[in-house]
C-alpha cells in the first residue's frame, strides 16, 4: 500500500506557508511603523487557508454553501490582502499600530510553531510506518 504524501501531511503544508508569508507582511508593517503614509496590511488567515484548502480539493468540507464565501483576488500566498483599520490615526497617515502589530506577529509566531510541532510529529508517524514500527 502506498502513503500518499500530500494527504499525509494536510492542510499543514499550506499553513506553514501561509503563516510564513504572514509573518513578512507583518515584520514590515514593524518595518515601517515610522513611514509617513504607510498603510499597515494583514491577510485573514482563516479565508486564506480556506481558498488553498479549496484550490486542492474541490469536494472539500470547507467549501462554503454559497457562491460569493471564498472568492476575492489573490494576495499574498493566496490570501486576500486587507489594510488595517487602526484605533488611533497618527498625524502622519501611517495606520501601523506598534502594539497590535507586535501582538499579532507573536500570535503568528506561537501558531507557526505549533503547525511545525504538528507536521513534525506526522512525519514521525510516517517515518514508523515505513520502519514497521
Amino acid at each position: 500500500m502506498a502513503i500518499s504524501f500530500r494527504s499525509s501531511v494536510g492542510l499543514f503544508e499550506s499553513a506553514l506557508k501561509l503563516r510564513s508569508s504572514r509573518a513578512e507582511l507583518l515584520a514590515s508593517n514593524l518595518a515601517n511603523a515610522d513611514t509617513p503614509n504607510f498603510k499597515a496590511r494583514d491577510i485573514d488567515f482563516k479565508q486564506a487557508l480556506a481558498a488553498q484548502f479549496d484550490k486542492g480539493s474541490q469536494n472539500s468540507s470547507m467549501a462554503g454553501d454559497q457562491p460569493l464565501h471564498m472568492s476575492g483576488s489573490s494576495g499574498a500566498a493566496g490570501g486576500e490582502l486587507f489594510y488595517r483599520t487602526p484605533t488611533q490615526p497618527s498625524m502622519d497617515g501611517n495606520t501601523v499600530e506598534e502594539q497590535v502589530e507586535h501582538a499579532a506577529f507573536m500570535e503568528n509566531s506561537l501558531a507557526f510553531q505549533s503547525t511545525f510541532t504538528l507536521l513534525n510529529s506526522r512525519f514521525r508517524g510516517l517515518m514508523g510506518a515505513i520502519k514497521g514500527e
